[in-house]
């Protein structure tokens, strides 16, 4: 098989626990860049957290940002989804502020917050950027004007809070919206049918690839359906049990450089 196109997601996947791309990994992602293969950071990171990664990689990268609601090539947007403000609006009403817990909002470059807590503040120095406190009715009602809203919505607060959370958002079926975890503590909100697979077509048509030239590495939730799209599917040694079952195979963790030792497998990459 002649791969074109990596797919990977940043954190728990290309980054370790301590938020750095380990050594081996590095080397085998650009090999691989300089066999032709183009790289994908496939993330629910914003773009200025994702550029920090591209950087610290040392390849250019294509940036599927905000869960692949916002996709960059070089600086330019070649794919984006939006969500409704009046859903916005109606999340927060029903329950992060009754929760008294911060809603995260990304529309493009931006990050927006309706307070800040530990969990902000922890983003902010993970990738040395503050969002703006915003209010959300005036954010609203300025999209509103523009017949415009935000790529995705984040809520961060304990595993057993998100988890009533989404069951709730769930019991609800507003129409145009789907979730997932990217880790136990964060639940991402998003336009419908706006995952990691579709942001893997939408690279893949842009690049004039097909899926079966493609590799995807994950580890969580909001993986699944990049995985289910790609060529080869591969799963980190610290997944979830259910990406587990559907990969192709499993590789080491993202704390043993398990994406070194995937390429390596799929590639004979020595």
């Amino acid at each position: 098989m002649r791969y074109k196109l990596i797919c990977l997601d940043v954190d728990g996947t290309l980054l370790n626990d301590e938020k750095r791309i380990p050594s081996p990994v590095k080397e085998s992602l650009k090999k691989a860049y300089d066999l032709g293969i183009q790289i994908a950071l496939v993330t629910g990171r914003m773009p200025a957290a994702t550029e920090l990664v591209e950087r610290e990689l040392g390849v250019p990268c294509i940036k599927a940002c905000n869960a692949g609601t916002y996709i960059l090539q070089g600086d330019q947007c070649i794919h984006a989804r939006y969500l409704a403000s009046e859903v916005m609006e109606r999340l927060y009403q029903e329950f992060f502020g009754k929760e008294h817990l911060p809603l995260w909002i990304f529309q493009g470059r931006n990050w927006y917050v309706t307070k800040v807590d530990s969990y902000v503040e922890r983003e902010s120095r993970i990738i040395c950027r503050r969002p703006e406190t915003i209010d959300i009715k005036v954010l609203a009602e300025s999209w509103k004007k523009e017949s415009m809203g935000p790529n995705k919505l984040l809520a961060a607060a304990d595993a057993l809070t998100i988890g009533r959370i989404q069951n709730g958002m769930k019991a609800l079926e507003l129409p145009g919206v789907d979730m997932a975890r990217s880790a136990d503590i964060y639940l991402e909100i998003f336009p419908k049918g706006a995952t990691k697979g579709e942001a893997l077509e939408a690279i893949c048509s842009r690049l004039n690839i097909r899926r079966e030239e493609t590799i995807a590495f994950g580890d969580q939730e909001l993986d699944i359906p990049m995985l289910k799209k790609a060529g080869t599917a591969v799963a980190m040694g610290n997944a979830i049990e259910p990406l587990k079952e559907l990969a192709d195979f499993v590789t080491k963790s993202n704390n043993e450089s398990g994406i070194a030792y995937g390429l390596e497998r799929c590639l004979a990459l020595k």
